[in-house]
């Protein structure tokens, strides 16, 4: 699994034409699910994603988690993070997960943040055409991906 994990000061996503979730002082969190992605990956970077310091303390160091300030997520299924573009200029996703097992993992995703959180998130829809917006603070963008943890 790839995250890109932006910190905002407010974010929304859109389908059509219509607000599913928004949040403020948080993170957006875009997630790209691939074949070889499984239940230690859920588990591995919801731990990761709410313990991560990247929120200013007193003295506007990043030093405070999701947690430390009670932050809001917004998780957005992305496949095109799976993108390859090794050859030519035609991005492939064949490592992308398909349908059947993205949702499943995308939605047990979402669960386990909830659940170490103690409270829902904002999600956008699997494979809708959405329009997300956000307001990066800092900029602060963080890329994670499970499959290079070592």
């Amino acid at each position: 699994m790839k995250l890109v994990i932006q910190r905002v000061s407010e974010a929304s996503v859109k389908i059509e034409g219509q607000i599913k979730s928004t949040i403020g002082t948080g993170v957006l969190v875009l997630v790209g699910i691939e074949d070889a992605d499984g239940p230690e990956d859920i588990e591995w970077l919801s731990k990761k994603l709410i313990n991560l310091r990247i929120f200013p303390d007193e003295l506007g160091v990043m030093n405070r988690s999701l947690v430390d300030m009670n932050g809001e997520v917004l998780l957005i299924s992305q496949f095109t993070l799976q993108a390859s573009t090794k050859k030519g200029n035609r991005p492939s996703y064949i490592k992308a997960a398909k349908p059947d097992v993205a949702i499943p993992m995308y939605e047990s995703f979402i669960q386990k943040v909830e659940e170490l959180l103690g409270r829902s998130v904002g999600t956008g829809e699997f494979g809708a055409d959405m329009k997300v917006s956000l307001v990066n603070d800092g900029p602060v963008t963080i890329l994670i991906d499970s499959q290079n943890r070592v």
